[in-house]
């Protein structure tokens, strides 16, 4: 994945619908039923920023997670954000009981 900034005509709502962008990063708040939920969803996100390399800035408040996406090396967004945002929803859904 391309480390460069993400085109100006991106379509990033139809690519991420559930994410908000603010300035040069996207958003999102994860909500879980509990503490467990939201830390097997932190695992899995880990694990898979460790794969790629891209990690997140984010914070966990019981049964929240709040996260923040924007490639500081380019000071935009990239495709490495979108990835990630993506993985992280598909990551959300399956620890969800």
């Amino acid at each position: 994945m391309s480390r460069q900034a993400l085109p100006k005509d991106y379509k990033l709502q139809a690519s991420i619908p559930l994410w908000k962008l603010e300035g040069i990063q996207i958003s999102r708040e994860f909500i879980f039923k509990d503490f467990k939920e939201a830390f097997a969803f932190m695992i899995l996100c880990a694990q898979y920023a460790e794969e790629i390399d891209h990690h997140p800035d984010w914070s966990n408040s019981w049964n929240k997670v709040v996260v923040h996406l924007s490639t500081h090396s380019a000071k935009a967004l990239t495709e490495l954000d979108i990835q990630m945002a993506k993985a992280m929803d598909i990551f959300a859904l399956r620890v969800q009981t």
